[in-house]
């Protein structure tokens, strides 16, 4: 979800706002991340909000009901956003216990099966020989060859860049989790030079100000990268992720390293790259391509035969 949507100004008595403001504090208390706690009191405020008619000691699930199809449907949000929300109200439930809505009978609809979007790595490489800009470069290379998070690169600090070892120490990304990812060997050279030309003093990648660079300015270099490149599909930073995870995949790298790289807390999640990974569907012959060669052998061997016979 867009911070832009957390600015919007809304219709809330008092009574209201510091309800939704202890509630973001029960929140950070819980110590969830930034972006969760942001998140989670959004969807929490529009749902108040949406309920001028009623009192929260009345409302029931119903009303949640209601909101999900007035509110969000109709506003044609996500499955995510859709499931964020329930998981939401469920911790807001448990925080203010006087409404009538039972969460046991919320539950939060399937995510899509839709797969990834990955690059092929000639796209990759071709991508990252087209921009021109060091900076921008640098970021794409970091992205794709140790598989990181927009939100990994854009918090990642110079002191967590271990040369000596060739290693990037991640700290506290997605589910408050650390790891360590690799440096590719073919990317230092490109490194080494970016941090000389640009000098950052405290993160890898630094706005104007010195302050951590911006996701959407990522998104729009790429998408100028990709026009370049002639690449007409729509491509993101984690499509990077999702390319570095499936070329892995191909490479015969397990499961189980692939995980620990990403930084996955479930398989499930990992096995996604297996359904994209074109290891073992290459050897895998269509019964055209198959039976234009049975053709073709037989048409060797009648030819092998016509000239024994001669």
């Amino acid at each position: 979800m867009k911070s832009t949507k957390l600015k919007r100004n809304r219709t809330l008595d008092a009574k209201q706002r510091e309800l939704l403001n202890n509630f973001f504090i029960h929140l950070k208390g819980k110590r969830y991340s930034k972006s969760t706690i942001n998140t989670y009191t959004y969807l929490v405020a529009d749902f108040v909000e949406f309920q001028t008619e009623k009192q929260l000691s009345n409302l029931s699930n119903k009303d949640v009901e209601l909101y999900i199809e007035h509110a969000i449907i109709k506003r044609r949000f996500s499955i995510t956003t859709q499931r964020q929300f329930i998981s939401a109200l469920k911790l807001f439930i448990q925080f203010d216990s006087s409404t009538q809505i039972e969460n046991l009978e919320l539950t939060r609809p399937s995510r899509s099966k839709k797969l990834p979007e990955v690059l092929s790595i000639s796209e990759v490489l071709l991508l990252i020989q087209l921009t021109k800009n060091i900076k921008h470069r640098a970021i794409i290379g970091l992205l794709y060859s140790s598989g990181l998070r927009i939100s990994e690169l854009l918090s990642l600090k110079l002191v967590d860049i271990h040369f000596d070892r060739k290693q990037i120490h991640i700290k506290q990304a997605k589910g408050r989790k650390d790891r360590y990812v690799v440096i590719a060997n073919s990317f230092l050279p490109l490194l080494q030079n970016y941090l000389l030309s640009y000098q950052p003093k405290v993160f890898f990648v630094e706005g104007k100000t010195g302050k951590p660079y911006s996701a959407s300015s990522v998104r729009k270099f790429l998408k100028r990268s990709c026009k370049l490149a002639k690449i007409n599909r729509s491509i993101t930073p984690h499509t990077l992720r999702h390319s570095y995870a499936t070329h892995l995949l191909e490479q015969g790298i397990s499961l189980r390293h692939i995980q620990e790289l990403l930084g996955h807390s479930k398989p499930e999640t990992t096995m996604i790259y297996t359904h994209v990974a074109r290891k073992d569907l290459i050897n895998v012959k269509s019964p055209l391509d198959q039976a234009i060669e049975d053709i073709n052998n037989n048409r060797n061997e009648e030819q092998k035969f016509l000239i024994l016979g001669k």
